[in-house]
């Protein structure tokens, strides 16, 4: 029988075509360059049939998930992406990092899932992530079972919004030094043009960058009155004029507006609460003079155990003592203001100035803690604020809080609560002064402020008077705390 030229098949006849007809070759984009794609001839006995197909290869034997942000707990609905630690087109295993991401309690670490390839990052940094939504897409090394049977392979895409050509996800790189000077003037380091090797950005580049954006006083010419001299013939008196008007500097920056954070959120929410709370205050100042005596004897024995030893471990542990005997100090109220919580643990916060804001961790049961074991474990929670990773473990739980304003300075201050707590301490910083002792002899005294905070509806004026006078005397006495302490 002659062969049959090729024709359009009907589709009654594709319908008696053997089953590998209806079997489509998907093409694989990454592979159209390499020639033309392969030609199927399939010849029946009515028809011969030519099906054109995509090349293809095992490179998409996998398949690509949708990585999504899951719940991290704490009612958190959304995050800040701070830094990614992939780019697209990188290997990744299971439990390496992805990126860090920021709420408004506290910074979290995502670790991936899975082994294979980021082929797409979803946000920049400093973009709002919401809890559910894809976070990147990664192309994994085999097909998952239960996974849907789909190949979709995203292409890398190029940002047109950035400021220089970089791609999306990079990271970016500049020291700690850098990055905190950033933070502290809302720069974002995507937005800066590293000079430095490799792209680094100095601080060069920051201090450049800000001239920028906040402008620069423009400078005007100073008119020069030429002085008379002996050759110059004298003039006729001419009408006294006024001076000429000087120009008035120009400022070119301009307004910006930028979204809260999440710890500035955190702040906004939990000082909304706090102007419900009537406020008790009240100061005194503590003569430290022996306290600082004792540090120095203890300081280089701690420094020799690797624990640097500041006043704040004694302020804390003669807090909790004090809290022994007035423990609705220690207390919670409900929101309706109709049940009071004794707090058995003494987890007593200490406000921290960071990278990322007012932070206050907290030492948990410091009650049974001594004070060399605070020392240590506010060394732990200084270093991690100091680098950006204090979770919520350190940053919930606070039953009692003390602020060293004073590390930074000011006498007095007027602490706000932090609900659910019912009070809270100021320190000021610790001042040389003279001071009178029991022979009436002027004598250097080292003299700190404090100032409380009591909540008025649980709290009397006398009760926060007399735990202030048993903290007190702790501290200018340090060897009677030996007595109670456990």
């Amino acid at each position: 029988m002659a062969a049959v030229t090729p024709v359009r098949c009907s589709l009654r006849i594709l319908r008696r075509l053997p089953r590998v007809v209806s079997h489509r070759l998907q093409q694989c984009p990454r592979l159209q360059a390499l020639g033309p794609a392969p030609v199927l001839h399939i010849s029946t006995p009515l028809t011969s049939v030519h099906w054109r197909g995509f090349r293809c290869s095992h490179v998409a034997s996998g398949q690509v998930l949708q990585f999504k942000l899951s719940d991290i707990g704490e009612g958190i609905m959304e995050v800040t992406v701070k830094e990614w630690y992939v780019k697209e087109g990188d290997r990744v295993s299971q439990f390496d990092s992805i990126c860090e991401v920021q709420s408004d309690k506290a910074s979290v670490t995502i670790t991936s899932r899975y082994d294979g390839i980021i082929r797409k990052l979803y946000y920049d940094v400093d973009a709002i992530a919401h809890v559910g939504s894809p976070l990147v897409d990664i192309e994994t090394d085999k097909v998952l079972e239960g996974a849907p049977e789909e190949d979709v392979v995203e292409t890398p895409a190029i940002s047109h919004m950035q400021s220089h050509p970089e791609i999306k996800g990079q990271k970016t790189q500049a020291t700690p030094a850098v990055r905190r000077l950033a933070m502290e003037n809302n720069i974002k380091l995507s937005e800066v043009v590293g000079t430095g090797k490799d792209g680094r950005i100095l601080k060069e580049d920051i201090i450049n960058f800000l001239a920028k954006q906040t402008g620069a006083i423009l400078p005007y010419e100073v008119q020069k009155i030429p002085s008379p001299t002996a050759d110059t013939p004298p003039k006729e008196k001419t009408p006294i004029m006024a001076p000429p008007a000087i120009p008035r500097p120009v400022f070119t920056g301009k307004d910006r507006t930028e979204p809260l954070n999440g710890f500035q959120k955190a702040m906004v929410k939990t000082m909304t609460a706090a102007l419900k709370i009537p406020h008790f205050g009240y100061c005194d100042e503590v003569d430290l003079t022996q306290l600082v005596r004792l540090r120095s004897q203890l300081k280089d024995l701690a420094e020799s155990r690797g624990v640097k030893l500041s006043y704040m471990p004694f302020f804390i542990k003669a807090a909790s003592l004090g809290l022994l005997q007035f423990p609705v100090l220690n207390a919670s109220v409900d929101e309706g203001c109709q049940n009071i919580t004794f707090k058995a643990s003494h987890n007593i916060g200490l406000a921290m100035d960071t990278p990322q804001g007012l932070l206050v961790p907290n030492v948990k049961s410091v009650q049974a803690l001594s004070v060399f074991d605070i020392a240590v474990e506010l060394n732990r929670l200084q270093a991690l604020g100091s680098a950006g990773q204090l979770g919520s473990a350190e940053l919930t739980g606070g039953t009692f809080t003390l602020s060293n304003i004073g590390s930074i300075g000011g006498t007095y201050a007027k602490p706000v609560i932090l609900p659910p707590e019912v009070a809270i301490g100021a320190l000021g910083k610790i001042q040389v002064l003279p001071r009178f002792n029991s022979c009436d002899e002027v004598v250097k005294a080292y003299i700190m402020n404090v100032s409380w905070s009591a909540d008025h509806r649980v709290i009397d004026g006398a009760t926060m008077s007399r735990f202030s006078n048993l903290w007190r005397s702790y501290l200018e006495n340090p060897a009677s705390m030996a007595l109670d302490l456990k």
